[in-house]
């Protein structure tokens, strides 16, 4: 087998496994191994091959990489830090009134206010975030 069909072989390998990874990098080693699948064909010198490939994927890992993981990312469906967890569902660890309490939310506890000011929720009880207000969690009882 030639040193190009091989390369080309191993680039169209990464760039299917990227379909399941979804985070970038062995799309770009795939094109980087496409690139040297080209040099490969032009060239047949294995150090230029390597070099070809070694100077495209790093090249696209740090230029092209965070770009892109940027545009993907910033669309306007995307909510990230605490918008995201507006509408979350998260279970009430110490009585939460108006003024104080503790849910679990995302994982971790965070300190919580009721959104009403005469609701009184029980440890146990299933609540939804209604906002993030600084460090504490505005909840709400589920209906």
């Amino acid at each position: 087998m030639t040193p190009a069909l091989i390369w080309l072989i191993i680039g169209i390998a990464l760039v299917v496994a990227e379909v399941l990874s979804g985070d970038l990098v062995l799309l770009m080693l795939g094109v980087g191994a496409l690139a040297a699948a080209g040099s490969a064909a032009l060239t047949g010198n294995i150090f230029i091959d390597v070099g070809v490939f070694a100077v495209a994927s790093i090249g696209l890992l740090v230029l092209a990489r965070p770009a892109l993981k940027r545009r993907f990312l910033s669309g306007p469906g995307v909510k990230t830090n605490t918008d995201a967890l507006v509408g979350a569902q998260a279970i009430v660890v110490a009585t939460v009134d108006a003024q104080s309490g503790q849910v679990k939310l995302a994982g971790d506890v965070w300190s919580a206010r009721s959104f009403s000011d005469g609701q009184v929720i029980q440890p146990g009880e299933s609540v939804t975030v209604v906002e993030i207000s600084g460090a504490t969690a505005v909840v709400s009882a589920e209906l």
